[in-house]
């Protein structure tokens, strides 16, 4: 059960210091020095902390596993039939993690560098498995697959995703491209621009974007960051900036209807109007476009 992750930490700062020496040599912007040891630090705590809550996660998942419906076991087969539900499964707790402010809070760590690089891949939320984010993996103990297989599954997705988040890997052979999950794919992902806000939520297979109607071509360069920058490299306010500001609306909601909303709608919803959400952002900017055709599709939200 030794998650292999903490095994390929010291791969990770390799590559990372790579990255840093081809972006010197080239003379990219591709790094802030502090922005970059946040995203340490991140790291960091998400190791620590998740000393304690993966005991949490391994504990649900073996109490349903007592219940499964499946006697599955180890073959080779089983394991390809858990990458492809392991995913399956990510790409919908990805999904709706952008799409539930509740998620979002934890998730919203991730984005909030506005620089793309493999230190980027290290800005880990704290709160994650805390606030229930692994509910979206219960129903594979539950189908017969072991919990350690689950663990080991997710491990390999994450480690798989470590090295989309770079500028230096332009656009790959259009077959990969079509599968997998790649750095143009993710960059997109990354960005705050509105055309590619919410898009391309994959972790391995980017088919389920493509299926379900999420996937988005790299086309302009995005540009990177929250559609509202909390501007700090203080660890702990990125680790909580937005729970602060959920329980903020949260508390002074009029009534439970609209509290439930702030907690459970997507991100940007108000009950006033005074915030806007993807959907609301899109049909706007598409109504300036019908005004201004010749206008470049390329605001982010604090510019709409």
């Amino acid at each position: 059960m030794a998650n292999i992750i903490h095994y390929a930490i010291p791969g990770f700062i390799i590559l990372l210091l790579v990255e840093v020496g081809i972006a010197a040599k080239e003379n990219k912007g591709w790094f802030e020095a502090k922005d970059t040891f946040s995203s340490l630090s991140m790291g960091i705590g998400n190791v620590l902390i998740g000393l304690f809550s993966k005991g949490i996660v391994l504990g649900a998942f073996a109490f349903l596993y007592q219940y499964r419906i499946f006697e599955l076991g180890f073959q080779w087969w089983v394991w390809a039939l858990l990458f492809f539900a392991e995913d399956f499964s990510y790409y919908w707790f990805h999904r709706v993690s952008h799409s539930s402010r509740y998620f979002w809070a934890s998730h919203v760590v991730h984005h909030s560098s506005q620089h793309y690089n493999l230190g980027t891949a290290l800005r880990q939320t704290w709160t994650g498995d805390l606030s229930g984010g692994f509910v979206f993996w219960l129903w594979l103990p539950l189908i017969g697959f072991h919990p350690a297989m689950i663990f080991t599954m997710q491990a390999i997705s994450l480690l798989y995703q470590f090295w989309i988040h770079t500028e230096a890997i332009g656009k790959l052979p259009y077959a990969f491209e079509l599968v997998f999950n790649t750095p143009s794919h993710h960059r997109v992902h990354h960005s705050s621009d509105i055309k590619y806000l919410d898009k391309n939520h994959a972790g391995i297979l980017v088919i389920w974007d493509r299926f379900f109607g999420t996937f988005q071509e790299e086309e302009e360069h995005p540009t990177y960051g929250l559609t509202k920058n909390i501007h700090t490299y203080n660890p702990f306010r990125i680790a909580f900036n937005e729970w602060g500001q959920l329980l903020k609306d949260v508390s002074r909601a009029p009534s439970l209807r609209v509290a439930a909303g702030y907690l459970f709608g997507p991100p940007g919803w108000s009950h006033d109007g005074s915030r806007q959400t993807t959907a609301q952002l899109r049909e706007q900017f598409k109504q300036k476009q019908a005004k201004q055709p010749n206008q470049v599709a390329r605001p982010t939200k604090e510019q709409v």
